[in-house]
């Protein structure tokens, strides 16, 4: 039935097939996270670290309303140019599908498609979360929902900074998804390497994270698991600046009444306006820092 909507690049179905590394990378980063042509610069670059490190990337996306799992070069540089890719999450696969038109994945449908190919494990910059204000507006991303439910180790520098961080945790844990701080025992906020709340476990070599991952998936406690990587420490922001500009993007977002779906890819171009470029070379750093860690933890999963 899969197969009707699903194409798995060759190298990819085969690194499968034999059991071999396999890391699932997001597309929204490329359509919707950095201009042309830095983001089919980065997106490529990832790849290249997932396979020095041992593994085999798959770029995920929606084209033409098939279901992408492993893009062509080719692929990637089509999707960093195109003009109107949907930023799509759980609820747009349906009509993205049917419209045969192209999608981006966010966090929530790369864990979903990666799942659907058999992927364990996927490297991204942040993931999506509690929005600050959300007593009110109910904001939550859909990214959550997806770790509560879809078996998918995500690697990630923490939540997005633009986020409300303790609300994000409360959700995660409501929801039996573990938080770990990979050689940190507190949470990384994106462009920093603190935020100022713990993790649930900390886990200092891959071999311990896969061996965990693997347990709690052959009890069959489904969800994935989020593993926060702090950006390197060369490539961190000063907290003080970063916060003064998300703060200031936030509340244009308010006064613009921009919400949902658009509220991420506004407040991140925002904040790298504050900040003159300075977010964005933090933002590249921090994805390839995840990729390396993505590709060793899926190495070691394979192994057992």
């Amino acid at each position: 039935m899969l197969s009707k909507y699903l194409d798995i690049k060759p190298e990819v179905a085969r690194a499968i097939a034999e059991g071999k590394a396999v890391v699932a990378l997001e597309s929204t980063i490329i359509s919707h996270g950095m201009p042309y042509p830095q983001n089919v610069k980065t997106a490529l670059e990832v790849e290249a670290i997932i396979r020095a490190n041992g593994a085999i990337p798959a770029t995920i996306a929606i084209l033409g309303g098939r279901l992408k799992v492993g893009l062509t070069e080719e692929e990637v540089e089509y999707l960093g140019k195109a003009p109107s890719v949907v930023k799509t999450s759980r609820r747009d696969i349906p009509f993205i599908v049917a419209k045969g038109i192209d999608g981006a994945t966010t966090v929530a449908t790369t864990m979903i498609l990666a799942a659907m190919a058999g992927i364990k494990v996927f490297a991204t910059g942040g993931i999506g979360g509690v929005h600050r204000g959300a007593q009110e507006t109910y904001d939550v991303s859909a990214d959550l929902q997806e770790l509560a439910q879809t078996n998918v180790a995500v690697v990630c520098a923490g939540a997005k900074s633009i986020l409300d961080i303790g609300l994000t945790l409360e959700y995660l844990e409501t929801h039996g998804v573990p938080v770990v701080g990979y050689q940190t025992d507190e949470l990384p906020a994106f462009y920093t390497r603190k935020s100022g709340f713990g993790v649930d476990y900390r886990v200092d070599t891959p071999v311990e994270l896969a061996t965990a991952l693997k347990a709690k998936w052959d009890l069959g406690l489904n969800g994935g698991m989020v593993i926060t990587n702090p950006i390197p420490e060369a490539y961190e922001m000063n907290p003080e600046l970063i916060n003064k500009a998300i703060e200031a993007a936030v509340k244009e977002a308010e006064e613009k009444g921009i919400k949902g779906k658009e509220s991420t890819p506004f407040l991140l171009a925002k904040v790298k306006e504050l900040t003159g470029g300075e977010s964005l070379d933090s933002n590249i750093q921090l994805v390839f820092n995840n990729a390396k860690l993505a590709a060793k933890v899926a190495v070691e999963l394979q192994k057992l």
